[in-house]
C-alpha cells in the first residue's frame, strides 16, 4: 500500500469537472481522480475547516460510525477497472475488521473527517499515477497509453489552477 494525502481539489471552469489529486507521501507521484462536485465540496469544506450549520452527508456517516463504536482504520483506492476507480473503507468494530465498498470520493471525504490514513494499491498507482515534473523521466508509453494521457493532459491544461498556495489550505 502506498500512503497518500490530498494534495488539492481542482476545478475546470470550462466543464465544472472536479479532480481530487492525491500525492504520494514518500515519492514523486500524484494520482488524479475525477469526482463529483458534491464530494469535491465535501472534501474541501473539511480540509479548509469551514463550519457548517448542519451536518453534511459525510459528517452524518462519521457520527453514525462513532455512535456505533466503529473506527475507520484507513481507506484505500484499491482498484482501477475500465477507467473507474474503486475504494474500500477499512473499519474496526469491536475488534472485528470490516471492509466496505466505496467510491473513492466518499472514502476520501470520510477519511479527512476522521483523520484516517489514505492509501493507494501499488498496481493502481503504477497504472494511473503521474510523476511530478521534478521526477525522473517516465517510462516509454504505448500508443494507446499516449492517446489516453494526451486527453487527460489536455483536460489538466484547461483547469483553473488558481493560487497553488491557496489550494493547499
Amino acid at each position: 500500500m502506498i500512503r497518500v494525502v490530498v494534495d488539492s481539489i481542482r476545478v475546470s471552469l470550462m466543464s465544472q469537472h472536479r479532480v481530487v489529486v492525491l500525492r504520494e507521501v514518500d515519492g514523486d507521484r500524484y494520482l488524479p481522480i475525477w469526482i463529483g462536485p458534491f464530494e469535491a465540496d465535501s472534501i474541501t469544506i473539511e480540509l479548509q475547516g469551514v463550519p457548517m450549520a448542519r451536518p453534511l452527508t459525510h459528517d452524518l456517516l462519521k457520527s453514525i460510525l462513532v455512535e456505533l463504536g466503529a473506527e475507520v482504520q484507513y481507506v484505500i483506492v484499491n482498484d482501477l477497472r475500465d477507467d473507474t476507480f474503486y475504494a474500500r473503507i477499512i473499519l474496526d468494530v469491536n475488534g472485528e475488521r470490516h471492509e466496505i465498498d466505496s467510491r473513492p470520493s466518499d472514502a476520501i471525504a470520510l477519511a479527512v473527517r476522521v483523520k484516517a490514513p489514505i492509501y493507494v494499491a501499488p498496481h493502481v498507482m503504477d497504472e494511473a499515477g503521474i510523476l511530478s515534473e521534478s521526477a525522473e523521466q517516465a517510462p516509454e508509453l504505448s500508443e494507446e497509453e499516449e492517446e489516453n494521457l494526451s486527453i487527460f493532459e489536455e483536460f489538466l491544461e484547461n483547469l483553473d489552477l488558481g493560487d497553488e498556495e491557496e489550494d493547499k489550505k
